[in-house]
């Protein structure tokens, strides 16, 4: 089950130094944050394809659904 949020504790208090966005259509964005006691912060999101298949009886109304194949 996929996360809601990552607690990041450790970063409250910092003092930033420099905020980096980096964007590439081909790959993944991420977030680079430096802070003045010398450590980084690296936030990556990336997108994931995803398949979903069901079978299911249409109609008038909401659909039956006779069969999930998603785990």
């Amino acid at each position: 089950m996929p996360r809601d949020f990552v607690e990041c504790s450790e970063i409250a208090g910092k003092t930033v130094s420099s905020l980096k966005v980096y964007e590439d259509p081909s790959e993944d964005c991420e977030v680079v944050i430096e802070f003045t006691d010398g450590t980084t912060f690296s936030c990556a999101m990336e997108q994931k394809l995803s398949m979903k298949s069901v079978l299911y009886r249409g109609g008038v109304g909401t659909p039956e659904v006779l069969r999930d194949y998603n785990p």
